[in-house]
């Protein structure tokens, strides 16, 4: 009798799903260098620190790095409305995690994830934010940005006062306790976003490593992939995609 051929393993199947449009990841890449040069101005204007030779006039260095500052201030603030109408306009993962608190399945989400990562298991991936990610991202991106955008809009405004923006955003500085309060809240908002980055850079190098479902490339090509769900009539010959 011959010896029977050792059974050949299938081949794992994946499928390629477009989660993140366009204008998600516009959004996420244009926060990125916005924020990256919001931080580094704000550090400067905290504490002025470059000296250059000659009269003011001529140099103007740190109002340069005001200029920049306030610009990516008000492109981030176009960016951030962007995402906010795209979480209606988008796809459902557009508004994957959100903490939607009224309802259950989100909650019980939420504390299987963190059960999950407590444990080191990460259990299945999702697509799209899981619950625990859409908490982060909205109590840091979206809650923070709101303190930033507030808080710089109105300290923007007192050199204007009577302006648009004054009128706007200029009740938050009484609300806070005078200008010196609120550029202390600014500034604390602001190493809020450097402490997320940290926690979300180690979070995501973890997932890629963990899952292995192209979430590193993704928010570059918008897509991830999943293993590919076994259909009726598949045969042990892969799939042409």
């Amino acid at each position: 009798m011959g010896t029977a051929r050792p059974a050949i393993a299938e081949p794992e199947r994946y499928e390629r799903i477009y989660v993140w449009q366009w204008p998600i990841r516009l959004f996420h890449w244009t926060a990125v260098a916005t924020l990256m040069t919001l931080f580094a101005t704000g550090l400067l204007i905290a504490n002025p620190s470059l000296t250059a030779s000659g009269e003011p006039f001529d140099v103007f260095v740190h109002g340069r790095v005001r200029q920049v500052h306030f610009i990516s201030g008000f492109v981030f603030a176009v960016a951030y409305v962007w995402r906010a109408v795209w979480f209606f306009l988008g796809n459902r993962f557009a508004r994957s995690g959100f903490p939607f608190f009224w309802r259950r399945r989100w909650w019980l989400d939420l504390a299987q994830q963190a059960w999950d990562y407590l444990r080191f298991d990460f259990g299945t991936p999702h697509l799209g934010h899981n619950s625990l990610g859409g908490l982060s991202y909205t109590l840091f991106v979206i809650g923070l940005g709101f303190v930033q955008l507030v808080t710089g809009f109105a300290l923007f405004a007192e050199s204007d006062p009577g302006s648009v923006l004054d009128t706007l955003f200029g009740w938050a500085i009484p609300l806070l306790g005078g200008s010196a309060r609120t550029h202390m809240w600014h500034h604390l908002a602001a190493w809020g976003f450097a402490i997320f980055a940290i926690l979300h850079i180690y979070i995501v190098m973890l997932d890629a490593r963990q899952y292995r479902n192209g979430l590193l490339i993704s928010m570059i090509t918008g897509f991830k992939f999943r293993r590919a769900r076994k259909r009726e009539g598949d045969t042990d010959e892969v799939r042409k995609s």
